[in-house]
């Protein structure tokens, strides 16, 4: 289970590449929304990709996808510790 980006409605249900949120009608497939998004590392993406998302606010076909478990709130922290920590280290 995991939230919206936008909206942060709870989605409960598996997410595919025309998955949009019930609430806002935005899509769900998106960089935003994925476990391994993260500012602070190459391409936004804490996963091997071969290739940059350029539109991170729109559905994609990475095969990395996994639902975020947190918040947008949580997920902001994160990263921001993320680029801390690749600054002074861990």
């Amino acid at each position: 289970m995991g939230n919206c980006y936008f909206c942060g409605t709870e989605i409960d249900e598996p997410v595919y590449r025309s998955s949009e949120c019930t609430n806002c009608g935005k899509d769900l497939k998106i960089c935003f929304n994925c476990e391994f998004y993260s500012e602070g590392s190459h391409w936004e993406c804490r996963e091997s990709i071969s290739d940059a998302v350029m539109e991170k606010d729109k559905s994609n076909y990475c095969d990395f996808f996994r639902l975020s478990r947190t918040s947008r709130e949580q997920q902001e922290n994160k990263d921001a510790m993320d680029a801390f920590n690749k600054l002074f280290g861990d």
